[in-house]
């Protein structure tokens, strides 16, 4: 019997489809966003939002993602001396930063609520562990691209990269830590714990969106420790390593404060019984 000894890189990041070809990439984050907005569609109908809020703020909060996810990469992690101005357009060829994603998207939630009257921050608490099924979606798009892979391993799960594709201080190397996957799957898991953790203890109004942030970025401070890609440093650390610790200590911080409010009914019995939230603020 042949086991697998390294899991294989697809030759190219496109996929021919009669005379086209579909770049692999953001057919990825395609999936990742319906299925995403798919599953924040049903979560909104068990916080008592209105049928169809979700899609009515969908479009804007989308492309307020991607509008900040590549601005972040071009200040974080885009090289202008290599690949120019023109280059900066190109985001079929990745570069979407996931920090600059949940920045650009909060902000086009925060915009869509005010303006159809819904609570932002319940808004939140529907949409976030959505994203992180879109975010392990997404991640196989840098499988197709060959990018953001870790250090070289030797384990049996190791990811092939071709040549092109390797640094230069590891030419010699041949496979890598997959950490496309490591974080596909991990973000997977996270969304199961989220809504298990809903329905098994008092959650209140904005512990789903703390929560999500504060498990996120322990999973992303590891990645960043184990990724070769170039990136912004400070004091010698990966910045976004450094923000990972941050925000896990902010998103903690805003758990354990939200829930002391209570600004929520519990959502474990009104999922049980089919009763809707109330998630309109209560007038001053």
């Amino acid at each position: 019997m042949t086991f697998l000894a390294s899991i294989p890189s697809p030759s190219k990041g496109t996929i021919p489809i009669g005379p086209l070809d579909l770049h692999a990439y953001g057919l990825m984050l395609a999936i990742g966003v319906l299925v995403a907005a798919r599953i924040a569609d049903r979560r909104a109908t068990r916080f008592g939002l209105p049928e169809g809020a979700v899609g009515e703020v969908a479009t804007v909060v989308v492309v307020a993602g991607v509008i900040g996810a590549r601005v972040y990469h071009l200040f974080t992690g885009y090289s202008w001396d290599e690949d120019g101005v023109v280059g900066a357009f190109k985001i079929w060829e990745g570069g979407l930063s996931i920090w600059g994603a949940v920045a650009g998207g909060a902000l086009g939630v925060w915009f869509m609520a005010r303006r159809k009257r819904l609570d932002p921050v319940v808004l939140m608490d529907v949409i976030a562990p959505a994203v992180a099924v879109a975010q392990g979606i997404g991640r196989w798009g840098n499988w197709w691209n060959q990018e953001l892979f870790g250090r070289p391993t030797d384990l049996p799960w190791g990811l092939e990269i071709d040549l092109a594709h390797r640094p230069a201080r590891y030419i010699a190397e041949d496979t890598f830590h997959p950490t496309f996957l490591y974080e596909s799957l991990y973000c997977f898991a996270l969304f199961a714990v989220i809504t298990w953790a809903e329905r098994r203890f008092r959650f209140q109004r904005g512990q789903a969106l703390a929560l999500y942030i504060a498990l996120y970025c322990i999973e992303r401070f590891f990645m960043e420790l184990l990724r070769v890609d170039p990136a912004s440093e400070l004091f010698g650390v990966r910045f976004n390593a450094l923000l990972s610790i941050v925000l896990v200590v902010a998103g903690f911080v805003g758990f354990v404060v939200a829930g002391r409010r209570g600004e929520r009914r519990d959502l474990a019995a009104a999922m049980e019984v089919g009763v809707p939230e109330t998630v309109a603020e209560e007038p001053a």
